[in-house]
């Protein structure tokens, strides 16, 4: 539990803005790839999700029936700052701040789904969501101002990158991903999927506490729905 608890509270630190500002000095940049499988899913509980299709800079995966708790949409002009505000209620929350008064284990990742403004001085919308264990699937304790969030089977095209998770590289990031996924058929389905309603362009997932330097693990994921019949 001692180690559980410290972990906890090294991803709160890994969202405080003062921390969560870049690479430590005289690391080397962040580089891009996929098939990592995060170290931190070593330690504690992450979703389980099927592998689909590993494309160029790029992997589709499956997950099934994944529950989240998540915050009220937050407006700001930062995703860090944004993170930051929803990951302590979250935190909160996992710490007895519930109506059950439940302590819950910590997972990962936590996922920011991303709205962005239409201008750059705007501020976009932001969802922060904690996985929720699968001991607690069943009857999340529920709290003010969270909500749960039931995926069906939903797909996630994603890519992964090392480092800090910053304000400036999150777009590259996300840029980037969708540049690879030009003229397949999953940009196709991402594109349905968002001409559904209002739903995020992208969503980030931090897997990491701050004291870990080494084999950092982020991922932009774009979210869709697709039937079987066209996995490849």
């Amino acid at each position: 539990m001692a180690i559980f608890s410290l972990f906890k509270l090294s991803l709160l630190l890994s969202l405080l803005p003062n921390l969560n500002i870049g690479l430590r000095p005289g690391t080397p940049k962040a580089k891009s790839s996929v098939g990592i499988y995060p170290p931190s899913c070593n330690r504690i509980e992450c979703p389980s999700f099927d592998l689909v299709h590993v494309g160029d800079g790029y992997e589709v995966r499956r997950y099934n029936s994944t529950v989240w708790m998540s915050t009220s949409r937050i407006q700001d002009i930062s995703l860090v700052e944004a993170t930051r505000t929803g990951f302590l209620q979250l935190f909160e929350y996992i710490q007895g701040k519930n109506k059950y008064a439940e302590k819950i284990e910590m997972t990962a990742p936590v996922i920011t789904e991303v709205t962005p403004s239409d201008g750059p001085f705007c501020e976009s919308l932001f969802t922060v969501s904690f996985y929720v264990p699968k001991k607690n699937q069943a009857n999340p304790p529920p709290a003010k101002d969270l909500h749960v969030l039931k995926w069906k089977p939903t797909y996630v095209a994603l890519r992964q990158f090392s480092g800090f998770v910053t304000d400036s590289n999150v777009g590259e990031e996300a840029a980037a991903l969708q540049s690879s996924l030009s003229g397949s058929v999953w940009e196709g389905a991402i594109q349905k999927r968002r001409g559904q309603g209002p739903t995020s362009v992208y969503t980030v997932a931090q897997y990491n506490s701050p004291f870990e330097f080494d084999n950092r693990v982020n991922e932009i994921w774009m979210l869709f729905d697709m039937e079987d019949k066209l996995e490849t």
